[in-house]
This record gives structure tokens, C-alpha cells and sequence, in this order.
């Protein structure tokens, strides 16, 4: 456990040195938030609604993009730094290593929560319960597992270049497809049926309806945890396929 621990905290040190991080993270969503709710999307009928469902947007934009690109680019950069397999050779066990990373990232997703929720409420007056505010939080938080999942699949790609490529694209089409810049609703037919199966609208759904005064519906939670659970069997599957060659 102690050794976990160490891991963890050595691991959301390494982020938080990451301007990367900090640019894609923070600063754009923040961006993107005061764009669309105060310069784009200012005639809507119900301004605080919509300032409380774009804020959960881009909170979930946020923690979704850090756990594809942060998290599976620098498992990529390790293991072409070779520290991957300096970490084998060590006493720390591997399933301990990536644990790490993962607790890490989810304490860095913490942090990004708490920030762009409380860029919300300084911008646009956001006013909702504690009680939202906490789940809310919770839901993006917890939910944001299965794109940690797919971020370790990322990070089974052998060039960085490959993985920064593949995960901007998967980032943008996830957050443009799941209605995370605009509502699924005021999308073309095709589209909204496309998106409704992406884990990214499931995500986002969850968090959009509790600052309605709502719950999660049941199709949320078990399409996350069915992604969650496809991305965690592709990534024991591949990863025994390239320790066989």
C-alpha cells in the first residue's frame, strides 16, 4: 500500500509539470465554456439551465480528454523511454505501476473538477445545490473510468506520435458525437442515433440531468460499465498478444 501510495503521488507530480495537461484540461474548456455561454448561445430561453448544462459539458470534456491523451500518451512515452521496462526490473509489480497511474490521474481529475466548477460559478453565477454540485462532481469522477480504460489502450501504441494522433481524433469525435459542444438533440438524425450509443453522451448525460434535479438513468450507468468492461478485456487481450512476440 505504501508503495502504491509513493507511486501515486509521484505520478500526479508528473502531471501537474505537464503544460500539456494544463492547456487541454483547463485552459480550453474554461475558454470554450465562457465562448458558448456568453458570446455564442446568449439568446437561449433559459439561460441558467443552459449555463449549468454547458458547464457540466466541458467539466466532462475535460476529465474525458485527460484520461485518453495524458494518460495514455505518457504510458506510451515511457515505454518508448525504456521506463517501462526499468519498472519490471524493480520491486514495484506492474499491476502496482499502472494502479498508480490511474489513481493518480483520477486525483488530477479531482483537481480539474473543482477548478472549471468553480470557473463556472465565477463566470456565469452557476447556482445549484450542494447536493448537485457534490454529484455531479461524483458522477464525472466515477464515470470517467471507462476513459481511463481507454486511455491504457492507447497506451499500448508503440509510437507517441501514433497515440497523439489516434487520441485527439477519438477525443474530438467522442465530444462532438456524445453532444458535449452541443446538444445531441439539435443534431442531424444519423448522428443522434449514433451518439446515443457513445459512452461519451452516456457521461455527459448523467452529469447534464443531476443539474436538472434528476438522476442518472440505469442506461447510463450500464453502458459505462459495459465500456468499461470491453475496453479493460481489449487491453488484457492486446497487451498478452505483444508479450508473446
Amino acid at each position: 500500500m505504501n508503495m502504491l501510495r509513493k507511486q501515486c503521488i509521484a505520478e500526479m507530480k508528473r502531471v501537474l509539470r505537464n503544460k500539456y495537461f494544463v492547456f487541454w484540461s483547463l485552459v480550453m474548456p474554461i475558454a470554450f465554456y465562457y465562448l458558448f455561454t456568453n458570446v455564442v448561445n446568449t439568446n437561449v430561453a433559459d439561460k441558467g439551465a443552459w449555463n449549468a448544462h454547458y458547464l457540466m459539458s466541458m467539466t466532462t470534456f475535460s476529465v474525458m480528454g485527460s484520461s485518453m491523451m495524458t494518460l495514455g500518451i505518457r504510458l506510451v512515452q515511457e515505454r518508448a523511454q525504456g521506463w517501462s521496462v526499468f519498472i519490471r526490473i524493480t520491486p514495484l509489480p506492474d499491476h502496482i505501476y499502472l494502479a498508480a497511474q490511474m489513481i493518480g490521474q483520477s486525483v488530477i481529475h479531482l483537481l480539474s473538477i473543482t477548478v472549471i466548477f468553480l470557473a463556472g460559478a465565477i463566470i456565469n453565477s452557476i447556482d445549484l445545490s450542494l447536493f448537485e454540485w457534490v454529484m455531479s462532481g461524483l458522477w464525472i469522477l466515477i464515470g470517467a473510468f471507462p476513459f481511463l480504460a481507454l486511455g491504457t489502450l492507447i497506451g499500448l501504441m508503440r509510437k507517441v506520435e501514433t497515440a497523439a494522433g489516434v487520441s485527439n481524433v477519438l477525443y474530438m469525435l467522442l465530444a462532438i458525437s456524445g453532444g458535449m459542444w452541443m446538444p445531441i438533440e439539435v443534431m442531424p438524425d444519423i448522428l443522434k442515433n449514433i451518439g446515443q450509443w457513445l459512452p461519451s453522451y452516456h457521461f455527459g448525460s448523467g452529469a447534464w440531468a443531476l443539474v436538472q434535479g434528476e438522476l442518472p438513468t440505469w442506461k447510463n450507468i450500464l453502458m459505462l460499465i459495459a465500456y468499461l468492461l470491453i475496453f479493460m478485456l481489449l487491453f488484457k487481450y492486446i497487451r498478452r498478444k505483444q508479450e508473446a512476440v
